[in-house]
């Protein structure tokens, strides 16, 4: 029987990501599950999830009953589990990618538990596809202090985390965000790539919210492609800076987030400010949603791409009130059909 991709995975970490003492609590990881499960759109439901390795949902340090258990939790609700984030910060016992041999053996030693993780999930059939994602664990503030030092050093980390990705037959995503140095602007993050130089195994992961403010030059000014004074009504210059940032990045992306955005920047928490995340349905949202993950989806000639087998939904610093109703999971997941009705295919 023919299935149908990509295949439509749910965030789980909205849940925690913004969260915390200064902040909302932290929504466990079975609610998140079941509000993921429950969730319906004539018939269709998610496919899968995305996990965040961090406490209270997944340790970091899980030994393998832990590791069973999670998988046996996530086939109880009749998903799948895709692209995993490897806690990479100094807070939660990583290190700065471009820090001392002290901070980035922390770094790597994060990616090697993750992808420990990662791999034993896929050897347990509950993980047919996904990545494990990273950043630079340090801010675009700290980066600016030595652009090129800095910008070799992470390289230098992202180029030993492969190492350690390949042995445990995983690949690393990139996440491109504006609140991590280095990686704070398409340009950046593409000489980033291009430094690490392992196209087979570090890769960039994409967010629909993060890459529009890419394209507005947030923490990176020189690199803005749109016009400061942008009239969003006119999406033609949009669609333009779309194409340029896609045709730099898409060959380097293994991951691929939907999102709205309204093009300001949010922090919650101890969070740093990024994109702001939008429901679907957010009148202030600047992206034609559907159309506009075909720059991802699809080629230069408009061809899909097929390069992933699962796309996912990122609902960061979402306010837990929104994350509690079931409405907005099944607006959500309305709006994941549509791109997938948009750019899927059959096997």
């Amino acid at each position: 029987m023919s299935e149908v991709f990509p295949k439509l995975h749910n965030a789980m970490w909205p849940g925690l990501v913004g969260k915390g003492p200064d902040s909302e609590p932290p929504i466990d990881l079975d609610t998140m599950l079941d509000l993921t499960a429950k969730a319906e759109v004539n018939g269709t439901r998610f496919d899968g999830v995305d996990l965040f390795l961090f406490e209270p949902h997944t340790s970091i340090n899980a030994d393998d009953d832990t590791i069973k258990a999670l998988a046996d939790k996530v086939a109880a609700k009749a998903l799948q589990i895709g692209s995993v984030v490897a806690p990479v910060w100094p807070p939660t016992g990583g290190g700065s990618a471009m820090g001392n041999d002290e901070e980035r053996a922390a770094f790597l030693s994060s990616v090697r538990k993750s992808c420990n993780i990662a791999s034993r999930l896929r050897q347990l059939g509950i993980r047919p596809n996904g990545i494990v994602r990273i950043d630079s664990a340090t801010s675009p503030h700290d980066w600016a202090q030595d652009p090129s030092g800095n910008q070799k050093k992470i390289a230098a980390t992202f180029k030993q985390a492969a190492v350690i990705a390949r042995d445990h037959g995983e690949r690393l995503a990139a996440e491109g965000e504006i609140c991590w140095g280095g990686m704070h602007s398409w340009k950046y993050m593409l000489e980033l790539l291009e430094l690490t130089d392992e196209p087979q195994t570090v890769g960039f992961q994409a967010d629909m919210a993060h890459t529009l403010l890419y394209s507005m030059g947030y923490n990176a000014p020189e690199h803005r492609i749109l016009p400061e004074a942008y009239d969003w009504s006119d999406r033609k210059p949009l669609e333009a800076a779309l194409t340029q940032m896609t045709a730099a990045l898409r060959p380097w992306t293994f991951d691929f987030h939907v999102a709205q955005n309204d093009a300001t920047v949010k922090g919650a928490g101890s969070h740093d400010k990024t994109g702001r995340h939008c429901l679907p349905t957010d009148p202030n949202g600047k992206l034609n949603v559907a159309h506009d993950a075909g720059y991802w989806l699809r080629d230069a000639s408009g061809q899909l791409t097929k390069a992933f087998r699962h796309i996912c939904w990122d609902g960061c610093m979402f306010t837990n009130e929104t994350l509690m109703q079931q409405e907005t999971w099944n607006s959500i997941l309305a709006t994941m059909i549509s791109v997938r009705d948009a750019h899927g295919w059959t096997e």
